[in-house]
């Protein structure tokens, strides 16, 4: 028997080479997940901060503008209350952030009067339909919010909404510029004479 080769050990079968099993893809695709997630947080972060800040823009732009015109009724008759003292009365058609527009516009006249005493006595009011003025503008009015100070819906019962439905009875057809004496009423009430009375003035009443 040959035992020349009694210590040679066996040798040991050469390994196949590893493919690349589904754990290198596998890394590849949680990377790919990861990085997807990133931008969907992202975007999700950037849609929300682009609602806040429309939100805050419609509010500071009279965004609550649509809140307060819901208080407007459209049957009856608004007065219009400025900085200036000057009120007007008419048809509040809109009103937003920037400016109100009124329409069948009224305001207050007085005439008379020509000391103290002849004021508390003398003195009579008139409710004055806009349009027979020197410069005869139309019957529509742009006021800039910032000069309003308040407004408010008139009853249909007060004396002004009676003094504007009597005009309208009285001039079916419309104001009739060429008849100046032609007003919408002449109320002289010790009411009427305390919201402003102008010695002798021909401008609009102050409230």
């Amino acid at each position: 028997m040959d035992f020349s080769n009694r210590n040679a050990q066996p040798q040991a079968a050469p390994t196949a080479p590893q493919a690349a099993g589904p754990s290198g893809g596998s890394k590849k695709n949680k990377s790919s997940s990861k990085n997807w997630g990133r931008i969907g947080s992202v975007a999700a972060v950037a849609a929300v901060v682009i609602l806040l800040v429309s939100l805050i823009a419609a509010v500071s732009l009279g965004g609550n503008t649509s809140a307060e015109e819901k208080y407007v009724d459209s049957s009856k008759l608004q007065a219009v209350f400025l900085n200036t003292g000057q009120v007007y009365f008419g048809k509040v058609k809109e009103l937003n952030s920037k400016y109100f527009v009124v329409s069948n516009i009224y305001y207050l006249q007085t005439s008379g009067g020509t000391g103290t005493d002849a004021a508390k006595t003398n003195t009579s009011v008139s409710l004055v339909k806009l349009g027979c003025e020197l410069h005869e503008p139309y019957d529509q009015m742009v006021i800039n919010r910032d000069q309003v100070t308040f407004w408010e819906n008139l009853q249909d019962n007060g004396q002004v909404a009676q003094a504007v439905k009597t005009f309208v009875k009285q001039n079916p057809s419309g104001q009739k510029c060429a008849d100046q004496s032609s007003s919408a009423g002449t109320s002289s009430t010790n009411n009427v004479q305390s919201a402003g009375s102008n010695n002798g003035s021909t401008t609009p009443a102050k409230p």
